[in-house]
């Protein structure tokens, strides 16, 4: 066989598995979208979401386990890392730029990396994910340990530059997840732990950035949020890690730790300006009547847990 016929085989046979892919197919039930009112429209997209929840739920016993390898690997020092193309690497970045404010997570404890760079958050840069030698390039650049967790998102569960990714930092011996929409795929069998959350055929075909996009960004609320509860980042339902930088996340931290102990508004300002906004730290001032100092340390000994300082004998 030739090159040329080498070549021409893979092209059929990669556009034999798109036309299986379920997030490609069409649905009968929206053959006439086009000619159906906005009310209509908006009815058909709402009920088609109210299907994805469902569909996260029915992956759970995937996604449980892995975010209980990744909470493991954060808590020894490891670092969350997704990676994505297009949409998926959208959502990625957007999970992990939300991390710092909500949870005052340290720089690049989680981090997003998209094909194309920060060029692609803003313009399609399509063809890049193709190119699954530049998503292992990338896991080089980051430096991936093992003690990392590498979360690769692709709703086909296809797609080079994920699968080359995650399949170099499988090799580097970081734990590997891979989250698509699509069951049996490359992307699955690339990692650890696979999440596969079939959502159906889109109320568009083809647009992943719908269902497909919701379940994704439903997935990695879970992965990061519970991953953050588990390192002790809250206190019950509280964020007690949030960074006070304006006027609504100060008076938060202020109604925060009044919850935590009760004290008067005066006091809780105080301990907060002598514990220079630490939420945990003000607490324990308040609830152990302590200085600053002796609380931070309290803390430290607790490791940074905050029900453990405040339960400490």
């Amino acid at each position: 066989m030739t090159n040329l016929d080498a070549t021409a085989a893979d092209q059929t046979t990669d556009a034999d598995e798109l036309a299986d892919l379920l997030t490609e197919s069409v649905d009968p039930r929206y053959a006439d979208l086009d000619t159906l009112s906005v009310a209509a429209l908006a009815r058909l997209m709402n009920e088609a979401d109210r299907t994805v929840p469902d569909a996260v739920r029915a992956a759970l016993p995937q996604i449980v386990p892995a975010i209980q390898a990744i909470a493991e690997r954060m808590a020894a020092g490891g670092r969350l890392v997704y990676v994505g193309a297009g949409t998926p690497g959208r959502l990625g970045v957007l999970d992990a730029s939300e991390c710092p404010p909500t949870f005052n997570t340290a720089p690049g404890q989680v981090m997003a990396i998209i094909a194309g760079g920060t060029e692609a958050l803003l313009t399609a840069i399509e063809g890049v994910e193709d190119d699954a030698s530049a998503g292992a390039t990338a896991i080089d650049e980051a430096l991936v340990s093992p003690l990392d967790s590498v979360v690769g998102i692709a709703a086909s569960g296809r797609t080079p530059y994920v699968v080359g990714a995650v399949s170099r930092a499988r090799e580097l011996g970081a734990l590997t997840v891979g989250l698509s929409c699509h069951s049996g795929s490359r992307l699955s069998s690339a990692v650890d732990l696979p999440i596969e959350v079939i959502v159906g055929p889109e109320v568009v075909s083809g647009s992943t950035r719908l269902k497909s996009g919701t379940a994704q960004k439903l997935v990695l609320n879970m992965i990061s949020t519970i991953t953050m509860v588990r390192l002790g980042k809250t206190y019950g339902n509280l964020m007690i890690d949030v960074r006070a930088t304006n006027h609504k996340l100060r008076e938060r931290a202020q109604r925060i730790v009044q919850h935590i102990t009760g004290g008067t508004r005066e006091d809780v300002s105080a301990a907060l300006d002598a514990a220079d906004n630490d939420i945990r730290v003000a607490a324990l001032m308040l609830a152990r009547t302590e200085s600053a100092d002796a609380a931070a340390a309290r803390l430290h000994r607790a490791d940074g847990n905050l029900r453990t300082a405040l339960e400490a004998s």
